[in-house]
């Protein structure tokens, strides 16, 4: 096996990705990316470039032995041929670059390579699509009309904190602290953060916990922490179509940023590393665009 070749740089980053704490989920779709440019590269240098499609059917045997010192027009090509790939969509390419865009950011301070060839690689646009949320008067509504106590708790401590769903069968009771209205709970790759929690819930979840003062908060089959999965059928239970734990997260990001202002605050509260992914959540009401035209639009009535 060649040193500086893909099969080899692949395992350097993968370990790379592992002491960073990054999800073995994460940790295989970065491989999968680099692989199949890997793979691309194999095939062009080997077989050469008219034989490029007959051999990328082949993916059981996809050989990755070869550089990974490449030009900025290689990589162009192969986000060419791929997105001509009746099955490659605009979010796959996207997250197929942002997977060598990592990788190499990486070779090149490792200097295995003498230039970063994702340097102004331009990326897919991709047509945005509306996210359904819920504001906070329907979340409220929600939780109204769901008599179960659990049910109910379980949506709410979503929306108060803003917890993923991963995150909300891990608290234990022992997690939570009653004083400092505070929640510690384990995000994603182990990393831990604090998150605040309401008077009120907390109130509920004292009442609901009877006294306990260790253990699962939600208990699912032989009184071990509920599943994420048990998670999904109360919403798909109570919840209106569309509305998935996640949309509550996303409810709970909008209105806390919508009433602070505070994008900074939002972004460590959701437990994001990158602030450019907590602005997906962010939505700028309606009710606030008509005041500010209204406001400044030289032709609105209160602007002239």
């Amino acid at each position: 096996m060649k040193k500086d070749s893909f099969s080899e740089w692949i395992k350097r980053f993968s370990y790379h990705l592992k002491m960073r704490n990054y999800s073995p989920r994460t940790i295989k779709s970065y491989e999968d990316g680099i692989k199949r440019f890997g793979h691309y590269m194999w095939i062009r240098r080997n077989k050469g470039e008219d034989d490029i499609e007959a051999y990328w059917t082949d993916r059981k045997n996809a050989e990755n032995d070869t550089k990974i010192e490449v030009s900025p027009v290689f990589v162009n090509d192969f986000l060419l041929f791929i997105s001509l790939q009746n099955n490659y969509k605009p979010a796959t390419l996207q997250r197929i670059i942002s997977s060598l865009s990592s990788f190499y950011r990486f070779c090149y301070a490792q200097g295995a390579v003498e230039a970063n060839p994702m340097i102004g690689i331009d990326r897919p646009k991709i047509k945005e699509k509306e996210i359904r949320y819920l504001k906070h008067n329907q979340v409220l509504k929600l939780l109204e009309s769901i008599q179960d106590e659990r049910d109910r708790l379980i949506i709410r401590t979503i929306y108060a904190t803003g917890v993923r769903v991963s995150e909300l069968c891990g608290i234990d009771i022992e997690n939570i602290d009653f004083e400092d209205h505070t929640i510690r709970v384990k995000g994603k790759g182990g990393k831990i953060r604090t998150v605040f929690i309401d008077d009120e819930t907390l109130d509920e979840i004292e009442k609901y916990s009877g006294g306990k003062i260790e253990g699962p908060l939600f208990t699912g089959q032989l009184g071990k922490n509920i599943s994420p999965r048990t998670v999904q059928y109360i919403f798909n239970k109570y919840a209106p179509k569309g509305i998935t734990p996640h949309k509550i997260r996303h409810s709970y990001a909008s209105e806390l940023y919508k009433r602070s202002k505070n994008l900074r605050v939002v972004q460590e509260n959701l437990g994001h590393s990158s602030i450019q992914t907590t602005e997906i959540y962010l939505h700028t009401d309606v009710d606030e665009r008509k005041e500010v035209y209204n406001r400044f639009f030289p032709l609105s009535e209160s602007g002239k």
